[in-house]
């Protein structure tokens, strides 16, 4: 699958206290329309992607690796602070608390500048330092190159829902590490904003 543009939104990484992590990715503009998509670990490790039709799944497929694919309704909602996911499988709520002291200087940084890709390029290795496991340019194969332009980075506080009818529990880090792939996300429960840039060469 060709897809080339911008994809505005964020990313909600969640550990739990049952070993389920989760990869929540909310796009509410997008070269897809509006979507949202769920990558859940479990705590065996066993990797499963919740997307809400074909194109969705086989466009994050083409970046990610998964052990299964369910092809499902992805609802999102947000109220202030509080928000939420619900697929037949999945219900998952949570809030976002004070901005992370990387989202604060984010925040220093222009729109444009930000969105450039030598700049992304230039503070990758930055960014694995500061945020383990997280990566900001990267390729999927095929071609396709991306590369995530953080714009802000707010702490997540608290969670409850269930996966496959089992309650995952507690907030926790997300570990041990997701191995879904590039860009990962970081250890401290977190939701980023962010702008993804593909460009198919």
């Amino acid at each position: 699958m060709k897809v080339d543009g911008k994809f505005n939104g964020a990313i909600a990484g969640i550990g739990t206290s049952s070993g389920v992590r989760l990869v929540i990715g909310m796009w509410p503009d997008s070269p897809l329309g509006s979507f949202a998509d769920v990558m859940v670990q479990t705590a065996d490790g066993t990797r499963i992607l919740l997307a809400p039709n074909e194109e969705a799944a086989e466009f994050v497929s083409a970046t990610y690796s998964f052990d299964h694919v369910r092809i499902q309704p992805v609802k999102l909602r947000r109220s202030g602070v509080r928000w939420g996911i619900s697929t037949p499988d999945l219900t998952v709520d949570f809030a976002t608390g004070r901005r992370h002291p990387l989202g604060w200087l984010l925040q220093l940084v222009p729109r444009w500048l930000s969105l450039n890709l030598l700049w992304t390029r230039a503070i990758d290795p930055i960014a694995r330092v500061l945020v383990p496991g997280v990566r900001t340019v990267g390729t999927a194969g095929n071609g396709r190159g991306e590369w995530y332009s953080a714009l802000d980075m707010h702490n997540i506080q608290g969670v409850t829902g269930t996966f496959d009818s089992v309650d995952l529990g507690d907030l926790r880090n997300v570990s041990p590490p997701v191995t879904f792939g590039f860009g990962s996300t970081p250890q401290v429960p977190s939701l980023v904003r962010l702008v993804t840039t593909v460009r198919t060469r």
